[in-house]
């Protein structure tokens, strides 16, 4: 009876097991939650007059030493206005995203936006990185 009263409780809490828990979980969620996003499979009909085409878009960098590719290819500026042209006989519903570094002066942007205008490309966008604006409290 005495040995009873001197045993001591131990005021700890053991973490141990919640921690075995929680890695579980967390390897749970990670392999179920890439089959969230894959949507159901089903066969689609088969359709001789789908007029549904994916759209071509090409992606136009200039750099900050002004050279020029289309989508990667690099080519020479004064080419530009003959590449745009075959791309639009090629599939006259292209679209241009033009990505030009912040420091390529004003008129070289112009230029190369003239020469895809001349081609008779008129679906024209302007890649530009978003603005982050920070709160005043």
């Amino acid at each position: 009876m005495i040995e009873a009263r001197r045993r001591r409780f131990m005021a700890e809490i053991n973490v141990i097991p919640l921690v075995d828990v929680v890695l579980v979980l967390l390897i749970i969620f990670m392999v179920t939650a890439p089959m969230l996003y894959r949507g159901m499979d089903i066969n689609l009909p088969r359709s001789s007059s789908n007029t549904i085409r994916p759209e071509e878009r090409v992606v136009l960098t200039v750099e900050r030493d002004r050279r020029v590719y289309v989508d990667k290819d690099l080519i020479p500026l004064a080419q530009l206005p003959q590449k745009m042209e075959s791309l639009r006989r090629k599939n006259p519903e292209v679209s241009v995203f033009l990505r030009a570094d912040r420091d390529v002066p004003y008129g070289t942007v112009v230029q190369v936006m003239d020469g895809i205008k001349k081609a008779g490309i008129v679906k024209l966008g302007m890649v530009t990185d978003p603005v982050i604006e920070e709160r005043v409290k």
